[in-house]
């Protein structure tokens, strides 16, 4: 009876295998590189589309899927679970019933076995068909020297940027006036320059290093600084990092040395790195913690640095632990003509920290590294294929008093020299069924909590809903779990979403998220204030070549009145509404275009209505046989004012990407080049202007530039080996 299924089984395999063929015309990972990138660039700029932040740093996700990409995950293999999830192109349920169809048949045959599984459809397994591959050999336990030469690639990337127009800090001045207002010039060059280092076999094995200077920021230093303020320039760049990372060796699930970062549970009592937190895939609003991930980026704060390991002793039990300690930005409380050279080895007291990591001018670098931070910790977690229980703890330390200016609405925040907080995290999956949530506790008393639910309720019907409550005394400086706000403290609400999928070709997703903030916030004198956020969005993909969605959003929160009051300020609502029409089509094999028409309305209490539009076209070239591409944008905005600003995520160099605010009136339009100069060296560039009617000069403080017009240039280069 076995045998007899078997061979029903092949034949059924094959003829998905003869019918995909005529379908997608290709089977597993793309040969083309800039078709690589593409796919890539299309998951992050999904992901990004709802963001409103310029500065958020995608390199580690597009790390994880280029790797991926270049070594994809085997189905079959004993990882599937935890990879699969980190691509975030698949549900709980359906990972879940790759697992359970593997262990009732046997090991997969075809990518396109999926199909005889419930809630895999031809899309959703080409999504997925880059990243994934096939393998019935078991692998190799160990590895020797000669496969790990023969697999392993090494990637270096050099990059140049500048703005072309002369910004103020970049003026000479007199000694006289420098000394008078420290902040009147920047110490370097407005150049800005980036290398980077990465060795890797295949996901096994990071090691690698990254150095930044940011634009301002001294290079071979500043003799003419030095010689005024006392300060010893650190010659060369201005940040530095560097990582050793394994994966899966023997009992080792995970080891870093160097700088990493340290994900747990649903990001509630500690998580570092990027997180997100509503985007139209209502099925993410459960985070996917990584555990133990290298760090190869350039935000210099949000990392660790030191060393964490996670050992599998038994079955289904993963222990971590990991500690940390690095220098970071702080300001100093002094007096008189003290200044941070003149205290060393005492305990400072400080008032504030520091997170642009720009040290560009002499009060930044007099605040750089002067705080000593501490991090000790670990994680317990039983672990089956349908369940995951967690518990975890951190002690964290600064090396100095901590009094930061507080106000009222901040008074409950964080401002202590040590901290410790403790949570348990859950998932159970039973059926089209996923609960999960975190517990934490810090110090203080403070308590958070966040508990969820995901379901499938038919194929083509799927639901989320994620309640979370966190007191406006729950310290934890590094949570970032789902929330409206930016801190995971003061704040109560419940988000419901649904993803419907009559057919095909449509696909619809909505989510309704309604809050509440107990206390006082920043610019809204009032507590227990209410606010809600709906979206709707309708998506037709009529073919492979043409696609399109329709989006429509409505977010209210309270905020002080602008209006002129005397004694107590009103809290009013500020009303934003977003609409947004969408549209990719391929004229080409080669050529893929892009519209997108935005408007938005900013309205704050009695006060005026203000609005807002963007429409941009995007034309896309990757030739198959030709050395070259590009992609191209051009942008027409208008906007009463900041208020009402729109944010669109744009095309970058490989490892760059930007998501930047579009305000007041005029057009903005990039060009991003790349060259395949030879196999293993690629060289992109980048040119990207604002041009606005109605202004007299762009920017403020010493990035202003007189006239209407800002220009980037950037040069990027590949050396892959």
């Amino acid at each position: 009876m076995r045998s007899t299924y078997s061979i029903a089984r092949i034949g059924l395999t094959l003829a998905f295998i003869l019918f995909q063929l005529v379908l997608f015309s290709q089977e597993g990972k793309l040969v083309d590189e800039a078709e690589k990138n593409a796919l890539i660039e299309r998951s992050i700029e999904t992901i990004a589309e709802n963001l409103e932040d310029e500065d958020i740093d995608f390199t580690t996700l597009f790390d994880l899927l280029s790797s991926y990409y270049e070594n994809p995950i085997n189905l079959n293999g004993k990882e599937i679970k935890e990879s699969l999830t980190q691509i975030r192109l698949l549900t709980v349920f359906q990972i879940n019933d790759i697992i359970n169809h593997i262990n009732k048949n046997g090991k997969l045959m075809s990518v396109y076995e999926l199909q005889s599984i419930d809630g895999f459809d031809n899309q959703t397994i080409q999504n997925i068909m880059p990243f994934v591959a096939v393998n019935t050999e078991l692998y190799s336990p160990h590895t020797s020297f000669k496969d790990l030469v023969d697999n392993a690639s090494n990637e270096m990337f050099l990059r140049y940027t500048r703005v072309l127009e002369e910004q103020k800090g970049y003026r000479e001045v007199s000694d006289e006036d420098w000394t008078d207002s420290e902040n009147t010039k920047y110490l370097g060059s407005r150049d800005k320059l980036y290398m980077r280092y990465r060795f890797k076999y295949l996901n096994n094995v990071s090691i690698g290093f990254t150095m930044e200077k940011d634009a301002g920021e001294s290079f071979l230093g500043n003799d003419r600084a030095t010689e005024l303020f006392g300060l010893q320039q650190q010659k060369g760049f201005d940040y530095y990092s560097a990582h050793f990372y394994l994966k899966n060796i023997g009992k080792i699930k995970g080891l870093a040395i160097g700088d990493y970062h340290m994900q747990l549970g649903q990001g509630l009592t500690f998580w570092t790195g990027l997180a997100f937190g509503k985007t139209v895939d209502v099925m993410s609003f459960k985070r996917n913690a990584q555990g133990i991930r290298p760090y190869a980026s350039v935000d210099e704060n949000n990392f660790l640095r030191g060393a964490a390991v996670t050992l599998a002793p038994i079955k289904n039990l993963e222990v971590t632990a990991f500690g940390s300690r690095k220098q970071i930005d702080a300001n100093l409380l002094v007096s008189g003509d003290t200044t941070a050279q003149d205290i060393d080895n005492a305990l400072s007291t400080f008032t504030s920290f520091q997170a642009t990591g720009n040290h560009n001018t002499i009060s930044s670098l007099k605040d750089k590294d002067l705080l000593q931070e501490t991090y000790i910790g670990g994680n317990v977690k039983y672990v089956t294929n349908n369940f995951e229980l967690g518990v975890s703890g951190v002690h964290s330390n600064y090396g100095g008093n901590i009094e930061r200016s507080l106000q009222t609405y901040s008074q409950f925040q964080f401002n202590s020299s040590s901290n410790n907080v403790i949570g348990a995290d859950y998932s159970y999956v039973y059926k089209n069924f996923n609960v999960y949530g975190e517990v934490s506790r810090s110090e203080n008393g403070g308590t958070g909590q966040l508990h969820g639910l995901l379901t499938s309720l038919d194929p083509k019907l799927s639901a989320s809903i994620l309640y979370r409550n966190y007191q406006k005394d729950y310290q934890s400086l590094r949570s970032t779990a789902f929330a409206e706000s930016s801190t995971n403290t003061n704040e109560k609400g419940v988000i419901f979403g649904l993803e419907a999928k009559p057919n095909l070709k449509w696909t619809i997703n909505a989510y309704m998220d309604q809050f509440k903030f107990p206390w006082l916030r920043f610019l809204a004198d009032k507590p227990n204030t209410f606010g809600h956020d709906g979206m709707l969005q309708i998506k037709y993909k009529h073919s492979k070549k043409l696609e399109m969605y329709g989006r429509i959003r409505n977010r209210i929160k309270p905020k002080n009145t602008e209006l002129d009051v005397d004694d107590i300020t009103p809290v009013v609502d500020e009303n934003n509404w977003y609409y947004r029409y969408n549209i990719s089509y391929k004229i080409s094999e080669t050529i893929q275009l892009k519209n997108r028409v935005e408007y938005r309305t900013y309205k704050r209490g009695d006060s005026p209505q203000e609005n807002g539009y963007l429409v941009y076209q995007d034309i896309t070239y990757k030739p198959l046989s030709s050395p070259m591409s590009f992609t191209f944008r051009y942008a027409l905005f208008e906007t009463d004012s900041y208020n009402a600003r729109i944010y669109a995520y744009e095309s970058n160099v490989l490892y760059a990407y930007s998501i930047p605010a579009y305000f007041n009136r005029g057009t903005r339009t990039q060009l991003t080049l790349r060259y395949r100069v030879r196999k293993g060296i690629d060289i992109w560039l980048r040119w990207a202007q604002w041009h606005y009617n109605d202004v007299e000069s762009i920017g403020s403080g010493l990035d202003e530039i007189t006239g209407n017009n800002k220009t980037e240039v950037k040069v990027q280069v590949r050396f892959k080996f």
